[in-house]
């Protein structure tokens, strides 16, 4: 984990963790690494663009996700592109993605596999 997602305000962290252990967990980050930013030639996921994957007993998930900048010219389509990757998944009931910029997404928050891709390592 980052030391900015480490990071805690009043106790709480400020990136409330993923459902990991959920049986759909898997399936719904396979789903999010088909969406890639335009300008950026690596998958969201391992951009660390997405912040936290919570999946009820019910399978509904709840997705909240940043942008590299609040600028950025697809805001208001990439929600929707991550909707329509989850929402075909067998077991998915519902999809709710919603978009945060607190904490601003950061080049740290990139996966190895993102950095070496995007030449960083």
């Amino acid at each position: 984990m980052t030391s900015q997602l480490a990071e805690r305000i009043g106790g709480q962290p400020l990136i409330r963790p993923s459902t990991t252990d959920h049986p759909l967990y898997d399936d719904v980050v396979n789903a999010c690494r088909t969406v890639f930013d335009p300008e950026i030639p690596v998958n969201i996921f391992d951009l660390g663009l997405i912040y936290t994957i919570a999946i009820n007993d019910e399978n509904e998930v709840d997705i909240v996700m940043s942008l590299t900048a609040p600028g950025c010219p697809v805001a208001g389509e990439m929600p929707g592109w991550v909707a329509d990757a989850v929402e075909p998944l067998p077991g998915v009931k519902q999809v709710n993605v919603q978009m945060t910029f607190d904490p601003p997404w950061g080049m740290d928050m990139m996966s190895d596999e993102a950095r070496l891709e995007l030449g960083f390592m």
